[in-house]
């Protein structure tokens, strides 16, 4: 360890002291803290350029003030006791802002939106969680990852010492063209795709290209809070257009927009599939109007009742469909690998912005996908997160209709969640949602559940929706799941 120590010999204080004390201020300011090594006596003599025993005066000296001990034969370190007694703030000389200054220094912050939620709210972790979009980590194939990791490593260490393409590697977004190519039957080649953190990442590429301040966007009502945020934070008049059992209402878009977000494969939050009509008719609109569609896929590895309709982006002959997809659900969010199938226009532009933004996704994750993907265990994953999601979907649905009267299920085609219509009579949604969490389950309101929603008045339908995710629940845990929410529900 190297410590920012500055010795002056012109100083009106001797070495050993000046050691000393800066020594001790890094230690009750906490920067140095309780149980961190201290540097050898005789390196930390070399970086200073003084004598060994000008730093071993030092020590001995902060020794015997009790904020370092030495441990034998591993060396010396600050003191564990500091973290009972806490920090010590020493004053430094500061000049104290004015009123105004502080004033216009706080107006200089230009991220005056909220952000939005992606792991469950609740402080403590609930026992029976539905929380939406996480896939069951007790699934993930961590025998089979590691040998892919160890596979890659054993390659040498030279790609983890490189900065890699901005764009991402070329195994990888060679194998992500295939994938999406057979399942989503878009035509893609390795150049248009350009490899994220996750699609949020993909999100904020595209503001930063496209968005000015007072340039109009569609999102549909209810829509996903990320996306909506992202593209207000960058000065964008957000124009919700409602949807329905079809998804977005294409009647009414308004040809002003130049963008427009959509999830059409399972509408987030309610889950409805944007019809083939529909579809062409969004199409349709981003001609006429010279406008962007971003098609978010964010759960699209996932249908069970029948073969899914292909990507809206696979229809797309006039480069307007800007393409979202992501391995947050299929594998797990920890990874933060996303991709971008890109119209030929924004291609360069995407990738010189993510090289300003973070130069490159880590390698080494880049690489063990690639293999997994193109050897065919990817494949295999999926078919097996499908049957084990399809009946946990299946299980939930018996349970709701058995034991839970007026409740029905919707949006459940797809995704890893699926929306939960109360009757008209009882607790709304919210209200259920604080019931369950006193049993230690967990359901959400749209609200609570990562989304928007638009002039929704207290007796909006959709405050009588719960959004339910079942995938990283076994049948066992649904099943105990339903029985403490109809105990809370009838307690009430």
């Amino acid at each position: 360890m190297q410590l920012p120590l500055r010795i002056d010999p012109a100083a009106g204080m001797g070495l050993q002291a000046q050691v000393t004390d800066q020594i001790r201020q890094l230690i009750l300011d906490g920067r140095l803290t309780p149980g961190a090594r201290m540097p050898a006596t005789r390196q930390l003599a070399l970086d200073l350029g003084v004598s060994r025993n000008t730093v071993m005066g030092a020590f001995e000296r902060l020794a015997a003030e009790g904020l370092i001990e030495a441990r034998e034969p591993t060396g010396t370190f600050v003191a564990g006791r500091i973290v009972a007694e806490g920090p010590a703030l020493l004053p430094l000389p500061e000049a104290t802002p004015s009123v105004a200054a502080e004033r216009r220094r706080r107006r200089r912050l230009k991220l005056r939106v909220e952000g939005h939620q992606v792991v469950a709210p609740h402080g403590p972790a609930l026992p029976f969680d539905f929380w939406i979009g996480r896939p069951d980590a007790r699934l993930f194939p961590m025998r089979h990852w590691q040998a892919l990791l160890m596979r890659k490593l054993r390659g040498g260490a030279r790609h983890l010492c490189d900065y890699g393409d901005p764009q991402g590697e070329l195994a990888l977004r060679q194998a992500i063209a295939a994938h999406v190519g057979a399942t989503r039957g878009i035509a893609a080649a390795a150049q248009d795709i350009l490899v994220t953190n996750g699609i949020q990442e993909g999100l904020n590429l595209l503001a930063w290209l496209l968005i000015a301040p007072g340039i109009e966007v569609v999102v549909e009502n209810p829509c996903y809070r990320g996306a909506a945020q992202v593209f207000r934070g960058h000065g964008a008049r957000l124009r919700p257009v409602a949807v329905d059992h079809d998804g977005l209402g294409c009647a009414a878009l308004p040809t002003s927009a130049a963008l427009a977000y959509v999830t059409p494969s399972h509408q987030y939050p309610l889950g409805a599939t944007l019809s083939i009509e529909r579809r062409q008719a969004l199409l349709g609109w981003a001609a006429q109007a010279g406008a962007y569609v971003v098609e978010d896929d964010y759960d699209c590895d996932f249908f069970y009742d029948g073969t899914p309709l292909p990507a809206l982006k696979s229809l797309d002959r006039h480069g307007h469909v800007i393409y979202l997809g992501t391995f947050s659900k299929s594998l797990g969010a920890g990874l933060r690998i996303g991709y971008m199938v890109l119209p030929t226009e924004l291609r360069e532009p995407a990738r010189r912005a993510k090289a300003l933004l973070n130069n490159c996704q880590p390698w080494l994750e880049q690489a063990a996908l690639a293999a997994f993907i193109t050897e065919g265990g990817y494949a295999e994953h999926l078919r097996r997160l499908r049957q084990s999601y399809a009946a946990r979907r299946d299980h939930l649905c018996a349970g709701i209709s058995h034991g839970l009267p007026g409740w029905h299920c919707g949006g459940g085609g797809s995704g890893m969640h699926l929306v939960a219509h109360l009757p008209p009579q009882g607790p709304d949604a919210e209200a259920v949602e604080k019931l369950a969490r006193t049993q230690g389950v967990g359901v959400y309101s749209i609200a609570r559940g990562n989304a928007l929603l638009w002039n929704a008045g207290p007796d909006h339908p959709l405050r009588r929706v719960l959004l339910l995710g079942y995938a990283a629940l076994s049948q066992t845990e649904i099943s105990e799941a339903l029985l403490r929410l109809r105990q809370a529900i009838g307690a009430h």
